[in-house]
């Protein structure tokens, strides 16, 4: 019987007590959903395979004593199929023992659904837009951006076991002053003059202005001799505007492309594929900007002054108000915020329910206004709007930080981080903590194989149980005759505990945007299955002289192997295991290898 299993039939207990009159003053309607019903497993087994508070949670609606409330309670549940015995202790604390076969009966269960067991449909119907990355097209994505990288992965991951239709989406800042600054930089370089003020500095801009040269020489442009006076026209023949000139608006056209190129690249080889690019040039191109101006206007958000437009987001919470066209008429960048938001929600394809973005740190000032612009709409910030804020990343080795790229300058990159250490580990060490809290990453560590080594840790159970597989073919041992319930020892329940507990921790990570979670599980099953592995056996060892090897373990290992039907159901519980660690790391991105 599952976690999931005995919290719905706790809450049709709740309801049987109410309309038997059993219950004081308690009525349906204040029984919680099902899922308030927490059931949890026991720190201490000797209390039971698992522990529901539940009575505690209802006695003061009942107007009884959480005790006396527990011990009804506990003689419903003592009649239910699968459950050995039930103990009121503490101040109300309902303890639960399952008989064996019910505890065991969560392995068929797992090997019945395979890769689906734990997913769940409970926000189908639902288009969740995750936005996340999205750096600017200026230069490699650094450290920060390959934090965003995993954890969003990993995160739409989770929300899709959950049910949810997820849109991927990375916003490319192609509009506005950072690619002037980014063409500036070029046309610098590529005349080997000092950086701009102002800026962007790495070997990178040499090797981009490098390409944007020879490319253009293929093209029979030499656009190292068009002028660099201000003014001039593009290559529609527009006016370009003041600061620029035809060889940087040259440098600019071309060497856009090839970063959005080199972003697209390495966020595959990261294994993230976005299933929208969006460019925020085209939300001017399009009139979207203009159009979503005018809709907060109909609705009485807009207002002049002092020859600049503002949206009058005090109206909603904000701290001030924001200018969105500038006195000079340009447009602040806040603006295209505006239109974005606008366009996810009523986009014809995939308009979002929730558009949820990830931004950096040093964007949490940026929450109220975005939330006072989605309440402008008539959305609701929190529901239809979400912001996660991720904190910083310091990558460290021999115990210092490390800072430098011989490419990007003063930065770390994605292909840095995963040239040390792989994309497993990469991406593993950055979606395991809580992207509200800072993270180290030891590049030392995360390159060893060792049991210190998160990713390797888990990594290695599922190895070792595909090890146990291979070695059960050769000893003839399959499934055949397994009887579960044989699976008794208390190593064997902690396993199937830990087995368990996968849906609702799947169902909680999506629900709490905590695709770390996943990591915190993986890490809890695998030491259950390696403290398993250590104790008991799908095929005995054979070790002819464990002495003399020093093994004191493997010699108390071995002996006479199990009897059929514990070895085949315990051939079972390791493939049970197998399975859901493979499925735990494929959310997280990361593979699951067979052997190590």
């Amino acid at each position: 019987m599952s976690p999931e299993a005995l919290s719905e039939l706790i809450f049709n207990i709740a309801n049987t007590l109410v309309s038997e009159g059993k219950a004081g003053t308690l009525t349906a309607d204040l029984i919680p959903p099902q899922a308030k019903f927490a059931v949890m497993r026991p720190k201490d087994r000797a209390h039971g395979d698992w522990a529901s508070n539940a009575a505690m949670q209802l006695a003061k609606k009942a107007g009884m004593k959480p005790r006396d409330l527990a011990e009804l309670f506990a003689a419903e549940l003592t009649n239910a199929d699968g459950i050995k015995s039930v103990e009121v202790a503490g101040p109300g604390f309902i303890n639960i023992t399952l008989d064996s076969a019910s505890a065991a009966a969560v392995v068929d269960t797992v090997l019945e659904a395979g890769s689906d067991y734990g997913k769940n449909d409970h926000l189908s119907g639902k288009t969740l837009n995750l936005e996340f990355v999205s750096a600017n097209p200026t230069g490699p994505i650094h450290i920060g951006g390959t934090r965003w990288a995993a954890v969003g992965d990993s995160m739409a991951r989770v929300l899709e076991a959950n049910g949810a239709k997820v849109v991927r989406e990375y916003y490319f800042n192609d509009h506005g002053e950072q690619i002037n600054r980014f063409a500036k930089s070029l046309v610098a370089a590529a005349h080997g003059e000092e950086t701009p003020i102002d800026g962007y500095k790495g070997a990178y801009i040499d090797e981009i202005a490098k390409r944007v040269i020879d490319e253009a020489n293929a093209d029979g442009v030499d656009v190292l001799s068009l002028p660099r006076v201000d003014g001039g026209a593009d290559q529609d023949g527009n006016p370009l505007g003041e600061g620029d000139s035809e060889q940087r608006e040259e440098f600019r056209k071309r060497a856009v492309p090839m970063m959005f190129d080199e972003i697209q690249r390495s966020m595959k080889n990261f294994r993230v594929n976005f299933d929208v690019w969006f460019h925020e040039n085209s939300l001017y191109s399009d009139g979207e900007v203009d159009q979503a101006i005018a809709d907060l206007r109909a609705r009485g958000d807009i207002y002049e002054k002092d020859g600049a437009t503002w949206f009058e987001s005090t109206k909603h919470g904000d701290d001030k108000d924001r200018v969105i066209i500038k006195s000079d008429g340009n447009y602040a960048y806040f603006a295209a915020d505006i239109a974005y938001y606008r366009n996810k929600r009523h986009r014809e394809t995939n308009p979002a329910d929730v558009a949820i973005y990830m931004l950096g740190a040093d964007h949490h000032g940026y929450i109220g206004r975005m939330m006072a612009m989605c309440e402008a709409f008539g959305d609701k910030p929190g529901e239809n709007m979400q912001i996660l804020i991720g904190q910083l990343v310091n990558v460290m080795k021999d115990g210092k930080a490390v800072r430098m790229s011989k490419r990007a300058g003063n930065v770390v990159t994605i292909d840095d981080l995963t040239d040390a250490i792989g994309v497993d580990a990469s991406r593993y060490s950055l979606a395991r903590t809580d992207y509200n809290s800072p993270v180290d990453i030891d590049l030392n560590l995360l390159a060893s194989h060792s049991n210190e080594n998160p990713v390797y840790y888990v990594q290695y159970a599922h190895a070792r149980s595909c090890n146990v597989d291979r070695n059960a073919a050769a000893a003839g041992i399959t499934y055949e005759g397994a009887d579960v319930s044989l699976l008794d020892t208390t190593a064997d329940g902690e396993v199937l505990a830990a087995l368990a507990q996968w849906p609702a921790l799947l169902r909680e990570a999506g629900d709490l945007r905590a695709p770390h979670r996943v990591a915190h599980y993986l890490e809890d099953l695998a030491a259950t299955y390696h403290k398993w592995y250590n104790v008991e056996r799908v095929v005995p060892m054979e070790l002819t002289d464990p002495e003399a090897r020093g093994e004191q373990a493997d010699a108390i290992r071995i002996a006479k192997a199990p009897e059929p039907a514990r070895a085949a159901a315990r051939l079972k519980l390791n493939d049970a295991v197998k399975t859901v660690i493979a499925e735990g790391l494929d959310l997280l991105g990361v593979a699951a290898p067979d052997k190590m």
